[in-house]
């Protein structure tokens, strides 16, 4: 597997306890899904390394307490701050409707409700403040925001994406 195969899932922050034990932070939407979790991939020097998980408390604003395999005091548990957690992006739970990936979506044609097909999301620009569809129309780029307003349709099986952009908006690209 490279590292195009995993996805984020979050950071070890401290340690807790002197048993071997950390707090991590869950960069997700719904913790709940992970609270059965086995394992996961510690980034170790650019390498992606599986630790299997023996427990595991969800806690509130998106921390877990975890004890992982081998690692049994402060000292095991010291060494796995800041360590960033990845999963498989195959363990990614399904998503429903106009939800998705931003990974997932690239390469789908994006159909606009007035101008039609306007071209091929070609990458997700994570701004600070806002989210971007790159969409490639021939040689120029048109730059969409991903907000729920203007997403109206998801068609995971002909890969396209409907949307009903602001007015105005397009034509600035072409």
């Amino acid at each position: 597997m490279n590292k195009d195969d995993f996805y984020y899932l979050g950071k070890i922050l401290k340690t807790h306890g002197n048993r071997g034990q950390v707090q991590l932070h869950l960069d997700v939407d719904d913790p709940e899904t992970y609270q059965e979790l086995e394992s996961v991939f510690l980034d170790l020097h650019g390498e992606r390394i599986p630790f299997f998980i023996t427990a595991l408390e969800l806690k509130h604003n998106r921390k877990a307490i975890v004890k992982f395999q081998d690692f049994d005091t402060l000292e095991d548990a010291e060494s796995l701050q800041g360590l960033e957690m990845y999963l498989p992006i195959t363990e990614l739970p399904a998503l429903k409707g106009n939800q998705f990936y931003y990974h997932e979506i690239k390469g789908f044609q994006v159909v606009d409700h007035i101008h039609g097909n306007i071209g091929v999301i070609g990458d997700i620009l994570e701004l600070p403040h806002q989210s971007l569809f790159q969409i490639l129309h021939g040689d120029k780029e048109i730059l969409i925001p991903i907000v729920d307003d203007i997403i109206r349709k998801v068609d995971r099986k002909k890969k396209l994406l409907m949307i009903e952009a602001p007015p105005g908006l397009i034509e600035i690209y072409l």
